[in-house]
């Protein structure tokens, strides 16, 4: 990207920002009240961090870490499942 500065510019940005947010979200995560909110605060870190290796593809051209990305999404889809019928059981 070194023709295109302004994408380099933005893609960077947006480096710094999904890192900022990652760091505000583990600290919520550290802190949460309950465990539906740390649930909560855990997706948000995964879709950060799917952010994060979009973002880096972006920067560097490798579309390998692509499949990273979409097997931490599968996981995190996965565990939010389980998750929800855990907190059925608990209600019920």
């Amino acid at each position: 990207m070194e023709g295109f500065p302004i994408l380099n510019l933005a893609v960077n940005l947006s480096f710094a920002s999904l890192t900022i947010s990652l760091f505000a979200g583990l600290y919520r995560l550290l802190t949460g009240p309950t465990l539906p909110d740390r649930m909560v605060v855990m997706d948000l870190i995964a879709s950060l961090v799917i952010g994060l290796i979009l973002t880096y593809i972006m920067l560097t051209g490798q579309t390998v870490f692509l499949n990273v990305a979409v097997v931490i999404a599968l996981l995190v889809f996965m565990g939010n499942i389980a998750f929800a019928k855990y907190l059925k059981r608990r209600i019920e």
